[in-house]
């Protein structure tokens, strides 16, 4: 009994590290908040390569046209840290969620990166407080 629940602990913890893969992110999660409408913002996602060889990124693609992935084309050598670039264009109003697909050689599981915030009317965010007018007069 002692056997089977000693492989199966160990099962689950070789398991947990081949669904992490080779690349270390700080961060797989970032929040711009309120972000001026027209107001492109970027994001920089860094990781590590933590494999015990040489890592290279097929491609990293974004779920629509607005926002635009970065990513280092070379192989990316043991304990290497880099970043990928991710840049959200900001021309929607409203909240936005957007997710980064990053797919890694020889990886079956992909890693999935994410933005979020929400854009506020440039003209809006930027208008200036009414002027104060004269105080009404009493009447008496």
């Amino acid at each position: 009994m002692k056997k089977i629940l000693s492989l199966l602990i160990a099962l689950v913890a070789v398991s947990t590290v081949f669904a992490q893969g080779p690349l270390e992110f700080k961060v797989a999660k970032h929040n711009f908040g309120k972000i001026k409408q027209g107001v492109p913002v970027t994001y920089n996602f860094q990781f590590t390569n933590n494999s015990n060889g040489v890592v290279v990124i097929e491609n990293a693609t974004a779920e629509c046209g607005c926002t635009t992935p970065e990513y280092p084309k070379s192989p990316i050598a043991k304990g290497a840290t880099k970043t990928i670039k991710v840049t959200y264009n900001a021309e929607a109003i409203g909240s936005f969620t957007k997710k980064v697909t990053v797919k890694v050689a020889n990886v079956a599981e992909p890693i999935y990166l994410h933005i979020e915030g929400e854009v506020v009317d440039a003209k809006a965010s930027a208008a200036k407080p009414a002027a104060k007018g004269k105080p009404a007069s009493k009447k008496s």
